[in-house]
């Protein structure tokens, strides 16, 4: 599959067929708009509108997104065809997130052969509330915040079957490091965190966690993997194999300026 064929098989699966739990999902004949109950973030995740609609198209998803008092993003992404869709958004109060992210992908079957090699690191995996606590506790140690948000998105993810696998890397008996995957019906497994507490770094921790999921992954036969990366962590995927696909950017409108 070339480089275009994964962008489109990336549009149709992760941008208009993806469904998530929490969220009901609206197809119109210019927009894939995401509704989440509140306080939690609504989106639009692709444009079909063509470039002459758009100030038609943003006055009608503010008209119809900004009641709800909720925060709410436009998704964008660096090979969508609409060149002037981010001057538009700004132009309607919206102002993009710093923290872009570059979509990452790597072929299960093309995989580097050291990634299926056995896992000596204490891997366990969270399936209840209950573990969600380690979890937490990571997440809180790692980023300075407090991250209960995790019991009630993750913990409500757990009783899906099939839908969320999650890991926590133990050092001492204590939890050190987290990652999980979400399995979206497809052909893509997305990976998220990788969070690592600073004191237990650069002792593979990371790789034994990544390991772990594309064994999982490739044992359910999903043939690619994919993360969204930031600046610090794409090198890190980078060099196990991951191939960038495209850059993601998030508008968040400000309100009626």
């Amino acid at each position: 599959m070339n480089n275009n064929q994964l962008l489109q098989l990336f549009d149709k699966e992760m941008r208009e067929e993806i469904e998530y739990p929490e969220a009901r999902k609206e197809i119109t004949a210019d927009v894939v708009r995401f509704t989440r109950e509140a306080p939690a973030m609504n989106f639009v995740s692709k444009t079909f509108a063509s470039d002459a609609d758009l100030d038609r198209v943003i006055e009608q998803e503010l008209a119809h997104f900004a009641p709800m008092n909720q925060p709410f993003t436009w998704k964008v992404y660096s090979h969508d065809t609409l060149p002037t869709l981010t001057e538009k958004l700004e132009q309607h109060n919206f102002v993009r997130d710093e923290d872009d992210g570059d979509i990452m992908i790597l072929d299960v079957d093309s995989a580097p052969s050291h990634l299926f090699d056995p896992v000596k690191a204490d891997i366990r995996r969270i399936t209840n509330l209950k573990g969600l606590k380690d979890v937490v506790s990571v997440l809180d140690k790692v980023y300075g915040n407090n991250n209960e948000w995790v019991y009630k998105r993750l913990g409500g993810h757990l009783t899906i079957p099939g839908y969320l696998s999650i890991y926590a890397a133990y050092a001492d008996d204590q939890p050190v490091s987290v990652a999980w995957t979400y399995f979206q019906k497809g052909k893509f497994a997305s990976l998220f965190a990788g969070s690592t507490r600073t004191e237990y770094r650069k002792r593979g921790l990371y790789t034994s966690l990544l390991s772990t999921r594309l064994k999982e992954i490739r044992e359910r036969r999903y043939q690619y993997a994919m993360v969204e990366a930031g600046e610090m962590s794409r090198p890190i995927v980078e060099k196990h194999g991951f191939q960038y696909l495209a850059t993601a950017w998030d508008y968040l409108w400000e309100g009626g300026k």
